[in-house]
């Protein structure tokens, strides 16, 4: 089992590495999913590949947003560039994207993002035929889940462990996009998940805000028996600390030894098992949502008492009874109740002498610095190596060869390099050299990348060979290895489409025309479906769907109507009853090459194009054999979550702004809706100049009344407007 490490920045990079990461992930400056990260530029990721190459660890290029197809082919000269480099895996959200990089850059792996939303082995053999090596699974699955998986799929599955969750399924998140213009689909999330709310009930809180990710030793055993590839670990943002602390966590798990987790007293908002065992109402922390720390003391009386030890120079954070951050300091020198002298350590159940703000309840750490100081000490004198064989020939009268070697997982030599000397080896005439000389010798390769793993011994007895000689062959053994090494991983693109008989894949997008526009339906309710039958012809409705759920978990396939023309995963269009199916908005199509891919599954005969690109990106997807619909009313799904947030009764929610978002709970999981909704049906005769085959109506709240109003609006072209990104776009 590897660990996948993150990587928001060159010093978190050699953090990961030197904590012995088998993978990185990080992101190009301008893409992927964090772009607030740091990220790299081409040059630092030349270089993080070579740095990681030599010790025996694979990058992963994180473009795992949606792409539109100017970006898409825009990147072609950068991926060129870094494919000939070596770079091990893309990792992508977007199957357009996934097939053009399979077929412009043919031995590079492709992973399919958690933000794909891909919960079942139905999905994942889908994408398995489309070139994916490995797919990242939602957060939100079981063990028991993950179990099912792995026995009906030999594709790779990567599981994430430790760190933030979001509290909507990966990829079916909107709220951001929708209220702010900042889209998670496009790297660019202002997590409002993390704001303050006000129920309906006057009652205000973190009602979003889930605790972080961290598994612990029987979870990692029983990924690993199971046969789980790789575990992953989120913190592109966190420090260097922190990812080197926990992958060397993980590094004992995976070995079997059971260690403290020190994860948690770097950063922490809580931690909770995340969905291993199955649904948990504990993964939520409503009473704060930023790194407050470790809580390690109480006001009692005038004094604080200590729930654990504390020291000169760690940074606490002073807390109200509601968790509200009333500030904070760095503790200098310490008074203890009736102790005399000031110290420079207090202990568990002692109470301390401190100033600290009125209404103070707790204190909680937020830096501790014998544990940095620790992490900070290990992480210079620790480095990853890789380790590699030597096997030396001495005969006599003839030159000394050096062999070094490594070996794939079937123990079959992946490189070797051979170093030749200048002289033999002579008849000893006074003492000769020993095997445990030579071994002696051979070993010390001092600062290197590498270290030894094996030397295998093919001599002459009665021999001398000058140490001096040994030394030099070494030196220049580990030299010629490092540049044979770097080589080994390098690419030439042309040379590999060329061996393939392949040209450089693109799509000519052919230009479409305006069309007389056909109205559908998606309801959500026995109500809204009955009511919509009644006047359909009134309103010339061709077609009225029900709604459906975003993720097709393993366990819950069953609860998916396969006869319903409407999917809103690839389980339900896949597997599909119909010849005539529709796809939902929230598989975020937004490129021709999504399109063409789309073109290839007979069942689908129409799309809804994804509300999170403006009108002009709208008009360049070109002619297809799919109708494109395009969605003009909806009180939009700002979330789709995993969590029965209050107890299955419906509620709405407010923000600071006063925005309001209505939550409702059904079989499947809890949604969140925007309760204002999209509309632009007053520009029906623009829509028809957009070249799109359908107009869609999207009924997930409303009453009878709201719908009955909205459907006039068809014929008067009068009532509210409200574009949200169609006009605007997203970042």
């Amino acid at each position: 089992m590897k660990i996948v490490a993150p990587a928001g920045n060159m010093e978190r990079f050699y953090s990961a590495i030197s904590a012995t990461a088998d993978e990185i992930y990080l992101g190009l400056k301008g893409f992927g999913a964090r772009r607030n990260a740091d990220n790299f530029t081409v040059e630092e990721i030349k270089e993080v590949l070579d740095y990681a190459h030599l010790r025996e660890s694979r990058i992963f290029l994180t473009l795992n947003t949606i792409m539109t197809n100017r970006e898409i082919e825009l990147l072609y000269p950068t991926l060129k560039d870094l494919y000939n480099h070596g770079l091990d895996a893309i990792i992508v959200q977007d199957i357009g994207y996934a097939k053009y990089l399979h077929e412009n850059f043919p031995n590079i792996e492709i992973h399919g993002s958690t933000q794909m939303t891909i919960g079942n082995y139905h999905e994942i053999n889908y994408l398995k035929e489309l070139g994916f090596k490995r797919i990242v699974l939602p957060r939100e699955l079981s063990f028991e889940e993950i179990k099912t998986i792995r026995e009906n799929t030999d594709m790779e599955l990567e599981v994430f462990v430790s760190g933030s969750l979001c509290i909507s399924v990966s990829g079916n998140c909107y709220m951001s996009s929708f209220v702010g213009g900042r889209s998670g689909n496009r790297g660019m999330c202002a997590q409002p998940c993390r704001k303050e709310y006000k129920t309906s009930c006057g009652e205000k809180s973190y009602f979003l805000s889930p605790k972080d990710q961290l598994y612990g030793f029987d979870e990692i055993q029983k990924l690993k028996e199971i046969g789980v590839e790789s575990i992953k670990l989120e913190g592109r943002m966190k420090d260097v600390n922190y990812v080197f602390e926990t992958v060397s966590y993980f590094r004992n798990l995976i070995k079997g030894i059971k260690t403290e987790e020190n994860t948690s007293k770097l950063f922490n908002r809580g931690y909770e098992k995340g969905f291993f065992y199955g649904d948990n109402k504990n993964i939520m922390n409503r009473d704060f949502s930023y790194n407050m720390g470790e809580k390690i003391g109480t006001v009692v009386g005038k004094n604080i008492l200590l729930d654990t030890e504390i020291i000169s120079g760690d940074g606490i954070t002073f807390v109200s009874k509601d968790y509200t951050s009333l500030g904070g300091t760095y503790i200098g020198r310490i008074n203890v109740l009736s102790v005399n002298e000031e110290r420079k350590i207090a202990y568990k159940d002692e109470k301390i002498i401190l100033n600290y703000p009125e209404g103070t309840k707790y204190i909680f750490r937020n830096y501790n610095k014998k544990l940095n100081d620790i992490v900070s000490k290990n992480l210079k004198i620790s480095d990853k190596k890789l380790a590699i064989n030597f096997k030396i020939l001495a005969k006599l009268e003839q030159k000394i060869e050096l062999l070094a070697f490594i070996k794939d997982e079937y123990e079959n030599k992946l490189l070797e390099v051979k170093e030749i000397s200048n002289i033999s080896p002579q008849l000893a005439q006074k003492r000769a050299t020993t095997e445990e000389d030579i071994i002696s010798k051979l070993s010390e390769i001092g600062d290197s990348e590498f270290s030894i793993d094996n030397i295998e011994l093919d001599i002459d007895k009665n021999i001398f060979i000058p140490l001096s000689e040994l030394k030099t062959l070494k030196r220049n053994i580990v030299d010629k290895f490092r540049e044979s090494l770097i080589s080994f991983y390098r690419r030439n693109l042309d040379d590999d489409l060329k061996k393939l008989g392949k040209n450089y894949y693109n799509i000519e997008i052919e230009k479409d025309e305006p069309k007389k526009l056909e109205i559908r339906c998606i309801v959500s309710n026995d109500e809204q479906e009955n009511y919509l039958k009644e006047v359909q012809d009134n309103f010339s409705i061709k077609s009225i769907y029900r709604r459906t759920y975003d993720l097709a978990k393993q366990s819950n396939l069953k609860k998916h109507n396969l006869d319903n023309k409407l999917a809103s995963n690839f389980y339900e269009l896949l597997e599909n009853n119909n010849s005539d199916v529709m796809l939902n908005w929230n598989l975020n199509i937004v490129n021709s090459y999504t399109i063409k891919v789309l073109e290839n599954i007979n069942k689908l005969e129409s799309f809804i194009i994804s509300p999170e690109i403006n009108f002009s990106k709208i008009r360049t997807l070109g002619k297809t054999r799919l109708k494109k619909a395009l969605l003009i009313y909806s009180k939009l799904k700002g979330m789709t979550i995993d969590v029965d947030l209050n107890n299955s009764e419906d509620i709405t929610i407010t923000n600071k702004e006063n925005d309001n978002f209505i939550i409702k709970r059904n079989e499947y999981g809890t949604e969140l809706f925007l309760e204002k909704a999209l509309n632009i049906i007053n520009i029906m005769e623009d829509i028809e100049k957009m070249n799109v085959d359908i107009v869609v109506l999207e009924f997930t709240t409303e009453k009878i009344e709201e719908i009955s109003k909205i459907l006039k609006q068809l014929k008067t072209k009068k009532g509210v407007y409200r574009e949200y990104n169609y006009k605007r776009g997203v970042y």
